[in-house]
């Protein structure tokens, strides 16, 4: 009985650590959108994540966001993210996309 308690805790704490990471990439990209890209593309990131549906910023992933964003942004200068911010930033825009009905604080 003592181990499947244990086995029972161990499991929900390792649950509960997933879904912490999990929700990190699109709070970190929100905070890459404020520090970087607010400014330059004169808009809130809920109207930047609104630009696309889910699917769409799914589809789009990390490997066109360089492209995406000087396309939204066309102030934004290309290699002027880091390429380690575009997945976070995709991650963000995906969050908050027209269709999921989350609105960002920034």
């Amino acid at each position: 009985m003592k181990k499947i308690t244990t086995l029972a805790v161990a499991a929900l704490l390792g649950m509960t650590l997933v879904a912490t990471t999990a929700s990190a990439d699109a709070k970190k990209g929100q905070k890459l959108f404020a520090k970087m890209l607010k400014a330059p593309c004169g808009m809130t990131g809920a109207k930047f994540a609104a630009k696309h549906t889910q699917d769409q910023w799914e589809a789009i992933g990390a490997g066109k966001m360089a492209a995406e964003i000087t396309k939204i942004c066309p102030k934004v200068k290309a290699g002027a993210i880091p390429a380690a911010a575009m997945k976070d930033l995709n991650d963000f825009s995906y969050e908050f996309a027209s269709d999921s009905g989350n609105v960002p604080a920034c």
